[in-house]
C-alpha cells in the first residue's frame, strides 16, 4: 500500500527477486487498487494507520503508539472491515514475496549433496542406492483447520506469484495482469459463508496434487536416479488422510472414503490421459521410416484403431488403445467418463501394474528403435503411475482406541461370547480377542440392528474393502490407532479388519492393513517400547508382520504430548520413546517406521522438516519416515510447484543422511546430553504444568485472554474444536489451544516451562555443550527462539486486560511474562545473540517486516473481541473479528 511515487524503483535487479523490492511493489499495487475500488478517502485513511504502525515499530516512543491507537479507535464499522482487509491482503502478498524470496537465495540441502557428504564419510552410492531400494519417505497430508484463507484467495494469491515469476524472467510488462489479479483479490470475500465439510478438504487437497506433487515428483526422481547413477523404486510417495480420518470427526463416514478415494482416482487417471493426448500427438514416427519392436506391433494391431491415416502409425494407433482402456478404467473406478473419452471401446485395465506393462512396451521400443527417443514424457509418465498408481494417494484410516473397545464389545455381546468383553481385565480380553483371530467364524450378524457407532464404523471398514479390490491394496494401508495404551488396541483393530475379510486367519495369519499405534500423551509415550515389546512377542502378531514385509509403523503424537506436557518435555519424550523403540525392534528382527504426527506450529512439533528429520536419534530412520503435513502449512510448501519440489527434496535429502550418515554425536557425550537433559525436562513438565493444569482459574484466564470460543464459531474444518462438550483442557484439541495463543501473541504451548528448566541448570558449561554438540537441542533451540520472536508480552498484555478477575490476571499472567523472559534471555545466552534471531536475519527480517501489520490487527481485536462478548450484535462486529483472525494467522504464518 505504498504511494505511487515508488513506481520508478521497484523492480527487481536481474532475475533473482528480492523480498523487499516486491513486497514494496505489491503494496504499492494493493495500494493502486484499494484507491480505484473504495476511493482515495478510504485509502489514505488505511495509509495513515500504516505509516503510523511503522513508525512505532522504527521509532518507538508513546507519542507514535497514542497515534496509532487513535487512529485505529476512530474507524468507522465500515472503514474497519476495509481496513482490516487491507493489512489481510498485505500479509498475504508479503507471504508471497517472502516464499519467491527465499527460494531465490535457498540454500536447502538436495539429494546430489547429501550424496557428496555421506561419501566424504566414505558412504558411496552402493549404499545409497541399497538403503533407497527398500525406502519409504512420505507427507501425509492432513486436514486439520488451520488453514483460514479460502481455496479462492490461494487460488488467486498463486496466480499473482506465476505473474510475478513470469515478471521476474523479463517478460513483456505484467502489471495490468497483476492489477486485476489483485483487484479480484480486493473483491473477494475472504471469510467462508459455510463451514468446511470434508468434501471440501477433500477437493482441496486434490488440487495440490495437480499443482505440485503428479508434476514435481516425476521431475524429481529423474534427478535423484541421475544423482545416485541407478534405477530407483518410487520410494517417495504422498499419503492423506482427509476422508479416512475420522477420530473425533463424526462427519467422516463410509461416503466420505468412497469419495476421497474415487476423485483421487479421477485426478490420477486423468493426469494420465493428459500425458497420453500429449504424446499421441507427438509420436508420429512412421514404419516407412523406422522399425518398431513386435510387441509394439501387437499392441498397435490390438488396439482397435483402424484408421487409415494412422496405418503406418504404431506409435499413434498403440496410444489409442492404450488411452480408451484408460478411459474405461476412468468410468469404472470414479462413476463418470473423463472429460475427453476414447475413441475405440476397450476393456478397462484390472490393475494399474496392467498399464504399466503397455507403457514399458512403448518405453522398450522406442529406445530400441533410437536411444534419443527414450525418456522425456514417457519415462515420466510410467514414473507417474508407479507413484501415483489409480488410488493418488494411500489414505490411511484412524480411529479412536476408546471407540473400538466399544464396537468390539458389542459385536461380542451380540454374537454370544463367553464374557462381557467391557468387564474383563486387559490380559482377559487380549485372550479373548487372540482366540478370535485364530478362526474363521465372523461376529456380524445382518440380521441384527446394531448401535450407530458400530454400523457406521463396520461401514467404513467394508467401504474399505471394496476399495482395495477396486484400486489395489496401496489405496489403504495404515489404521492409526489413536490413544493407543496397548497391544489389544491393535488387536481390535485386527478383529475388526476381519469381519470385513481384510485380516484372514491362518498359519500364518494375514492382514492387508497394518494396525499403527499413535502414542500421544507422555505417559503413552514412556509406555510405547513395552506395549510393541509384546506385541512382537505373540507369535501370532509376529507373523502376521512378517507378511507385512517385516515392518512395522509406530506413529508418534507431537500435538498431544505438548498440550500435555509442554514443549520441552514433549520433544524429550519423544526422542526417548524412538530411542527406547530403536532395540525393541532390532531384538524382533522388524524394520521400524515411525510416523511423526507435526503440525504447523512449534507447539505441535513444526518448524523445518529437514531439521527435525537430520536431529532423529540415530537408528530410528533407517531410511523410511512418514511425517504429517497440516492446515496452512500444506498450501506454504506445496502450494508452488518450486517450493513444492525444494520442500520434497530436502525430505529426501535428510533421510538419507538421517539414515547413514555418521552420529553427530558421540556416544560418550550423547549418554551425558541425555542423562542431563532427562532432569531438564522434569523441571520443564513441573512448571507447565503446575500453570496449565494446576492453577487455579487457568482455564477461565485461556478463555478470556484469548479469542478460542471465536476461532471455533470460523468455518475453517469440519472437525469440532473439542472432543467432548465440556471446557477442560484436557479435552480441548491440540490445534485450537495452539492457535488462540497465537493470535493472543503469547504462543505459550511453544515455549512455557523451557525458560525455568533451562535457566535452572546448574552446569551452564554442559548446557552450553548440548546447545552446540547436540542437533536434538540445536534444533529446539532453534524452534523456541522463532516462537519467542513471534510473542509479544505487550501486546499479550492488552488480551489479558479482558480477564475481569484483576487478581487472576496478575496471577496468571504474572507468571507467563516472567517465564517468557526467562526463556528468552536463556536463549540469548546459549545461543550468543543480542538478540532472537540474529543468527538467521532473512526470518528475523520477515518478522520484523510483518510486525506494523499484525499489531494493529491485534489491537482491533482486543476491541472487537469486547463488544463482541459484551453483546454487540452488529454483524460487521462479528466480520471484523473473523478477519483479524485470518490476518493476524496470514501475518504469523505458522501459528496452528
Amino acid at each position: 500500500m505504498n504511494p505511487a511515487k515508488t513506481r520508478p524503483n521497484d523492480r527487481p535487479s536481474g532475475n533473482r527477486p528480492n523480498d523487499r523490492e516486491e513486497l514494496k511493489y505489491l503494496g504499492r499495487l494493493l495500494g493502486d487498487v484499494i484507491r480505484a475500488a473504495d476511493g482515495p478517502d478510504v485509502y489514505a485513511r488505511i495509509e495513515a494507520i500504516r505509516q503510523a504502525a511503522v513508525s512505532v515499530h522504527r521509532d518507538g516512543g508513546e507519542a507514535a503508539g497514542r497515534t496509532l491507537g487513535m487512529r485505529l479507535d476512530t474507524l468507522s464499522a465500515d472503514d474497519t472491515l476495509r481496513f482490516v482487509r487491507g493489512f489481510m491482503l498485505f500479509s498475504l502478498l508479503a507471504n508471497l514475496a517472502e516464499d519467491r524470496g527465499a527460494s531465490a537465495v535457498r540454500d536447502d540441502i538436495t539429494v546430489a549433496r547429501a550424496i557428496d557428504e555421506l561419501a566424504a564419510a566414505g558412504i558411496d552410492k552402493t549404499a545409497v542406492a541399497d538403503l533407497l531400494s527398500g525406502a519409504l519417505v512420505a507427507p501425509v497430508l492432513t486436514a486439520h483447520p488451520t488453514e483460514v484463507r479460502r481455496k479462492s484467495v490461494i487460488d488467486l494469491e498463486t496466480e499473482i506469484a506465476r505473474l510475478m515469476e513470469a515478471r521476474s524472467r523479463g517478460d513483456a510488462d505484467l502489471e495490468p495482469d497483476l492489477l486485476r489479479q489483485i483487484a479480484i483479490l480486493w473483491r473477494t470475500r475472504p471469510l467462508r459463508s459455510t463451514r468446511l465439510v470434508v468434501r471440501d478438504e477433500i477437493d482441496t487437497v486434490l488440487s495440490w496434487f495437480q499443482t505440485t506433487f503428479l508434476p514435481v515428483l516425476p521431475r524429481l526422481f529423474a534427478r535423484w536416479e541421475a544423482a545416485v547413477g541407478a534405477p530407483l523404486p518410487s520410494f517417495l510417495k504422498v499419503g492423506n488422510w482427509i476422508g479416512g480420518d475420522r477420530d473425533g470427526n463424526p462427519n467422516v463416514s463410509a461416503d466420505t472414503l468412497n469419495y476421497a478415494l474415487q476423485n483421487g482416482a479421477r485426478v490420477a487417471i486423468g493426469h494420465y490421459l493428459d500425458e497420453l493426448h500429449a504424446l499421441g500427438a507427438k509420436l508420429s514416427i512412421s514404419t516407412s521410416l523406422f522399425a518398431v519392436t513386435p510387441a509394439l506391433a501387437a499392441l498397435a494391431d490390438a488396439s482397435g484403431d483402424t484408421s487409415a491415416q494412422r496405418s503406418d502409425e504404431p506409435y499413434r494407433r498403440a496410444i489409442t488403445g492404450i488411452y480408451a482402456r484408460l478411459a474405461t478404467t476412468h468410468l469404472a473406478l470414479t462413476g463418470r467418463p473423463p472429460p475427453r473419452p476414447g475413441s475405440v471401446a476397450a476393456e478397462p485395465y484390472p490393475t494399474a501394474e496392467a498399464l504399466l506393462a503397455d507403457l514399458d512396451i512403448l518405453r522398450a521400443s522406442l529406445a530400441a528403435d533410437d536411444a534419443l527417443l527414450g525418456g522425456g514424457r514417457i519415462e515420466r509418465l510410467i514414473r507417474s503411475v508407479q507413484t501415483f498408481g489409480f488410488h493418488l494417494a494411500t489414505l490411511d484410516l484412524r480411529q479412536n482406541a476408546d471407540v473400538h473397545a466399544r464396537v468390539v464389545a458389542e459385536l461380542l455381546n451380540v454374537a454370544g461370547a463367553e464374557a462381557d468383553y467391557e468387564a474383563l481385565d486387559t490380559a482377559s480380553r487380549i485372550a479373548l480377542l487372540r482366540r478370535e483371530l485364530a478362526h474363521g467364524r465372523l461376529l456380524t450378524n445382518p440380521f441384527v440392528a446394531y448401535s450407530d457407532e458400530t454400523t457406521g464404523e463396520l461401514a467404513i471398514l467394508t467401504a474399505a474393502a471394496v476399495a482395495h479390490a477396486s484400486f489395489g491394496p496401496d489405496c489403504i494401508k495404515q489404521y492409526i490407532v489413536s490413544k493407543t495404551t496397548g497391544v489389544v488396541n491393535l488387536l481390535e483393530v485386527q478383529l475388526l479388519l476381519k469381519e470385513v475379510g481384510l485380516f484372514r486367519p491362518g498359519s500364518p495369519p494375514t492382514s492387508a492393513i497394518m494396525a499403527v499405534p499413535l502414542f500421544e500423551t507422555i505417559e503413552d509415550l514412556e509406555a510405547g517400547p513395552a506395549a510393541m515389546a509384546d506385541w512382537f512377542a505373540m507369535p501370532d502378531m509376529r507373523a502376521l508382520v512378517a507378511g507385512q514385509g517385516d515392518v512395522q509403523e509406530v506413529m508418534i503424537g507431537y500435538s498431544d504430548s505438548n498440550k500435555d506436557g509442554g514443549y520441552l518435555t514433549s520433544n524429550w519424550s519423544l526422542h526417548e520413546a524412538a530411542t527406547a523403540l530403536v532395540p525393541v525392534f532390532e531384538a524382533a528382527s522388524v524394520r521400524m517406521q515411525l510416523f511423526h504426527g507435526r503440525g504447523g506450529a512449534v507447539g505441535r512439533g513444526g518448524g523445518s522438516a529437514v531439521n527435525a528429520i537430520r536431529a532423529q536419534p540415530a537408528g530410528t530412520v533407517q531410511g523410511r519416515i512418514r511425517i504429517t503435513e497440516q492446515g496452512e502449512i500444506i498450501a506454504s510448501k506445496y502450494g508452488n510447484p518450486d517450493v513444492g519440489a525444494a520442500s520434497l527434496e530436502g525430505m529426501a535429502a535428510a533421510t538419507l543422511l538421517a539414515s547413514l550418515g555418521p552420529p553427530p554425536t558421540e556416544p560418550a557425550e550423547l549418554t551425558r546430553f541425555r542423562t542431563a537433559f532427562a532432569g531438564i525436562s522434569s523441571e520443564a513438565f513441573r512448571a507447565y504444568r503446575g500453570l496449565v493444569y494446576e492453577t487455579d482459574g487457568f482455564r477461565a484466564f485461556f478463555r478470556a485472554s484469548t479469542p478460542i470460543a471465536e476461532i471455533a464459531d470460523l468455518k475453517i474444518g469440519s472437525r469440532p474444536a473439542s472432543r467432548t462438550k465440556s471446557d477442560r483442557i484436557e479435552d480441548l484439541r491440540a490445534i485450537p489451544w495452539v492457535f488462540s495463543w497465537a493470535q493472543a501473541r503469547v504462543m505459550l504451548p511453544g515455549w512455557y516451562g523451557a525458560g525455568t528448566a533451562l535457566s535452572g541448570f546448574a552446569d551452564r558449561g554442559l548446557l552450553a555443550e548440548m546447545a552446540q554438540g547436540w542437533p536434538f537441542l540445536d534444533v529446539g533451540l532453534s524452534n523456541l527462539e522463532m516462537v519467542l520472536a513471534k510473542s509479544d508480552m505487550a501486546v499479550a498484555a492488552r488480551y489479558a486486560d479482558l480477564m475481569p478477575d484483576v487478581g487472576l490476571k496478575a496471577t496468571v499472567f504474572g507468571a507467563i511474562r516472567d517465564e517468557w523472559h526467562r526463556a528468552r534471555d536463556t536463549v540469548l545466552t546459549l545461543t550468543g545473540q543480542a538478540n532472537l534471531l540474529d543468527r538467521q536475519p532473512v526470518l528475523q527480517r520477515a518478522i520484523r517486516m510483518r510486525l506494523p501489520y499484525i499489531e494493529p490487527l491485534n489491537h482491533l481485536q482486543i476491541e472487537l473481541l469486547r463488544r463482541h462478548r459484551s453483546g454487540d450484535s452488529d454483524p460487521r462486529v462479528r466480520e471484523a473479528l473473523h478477519l483479524t483472525i485470518n490476518g493476524i494467522a496470514a501475518g504469523l504464518r505458522n501459528s496452528g
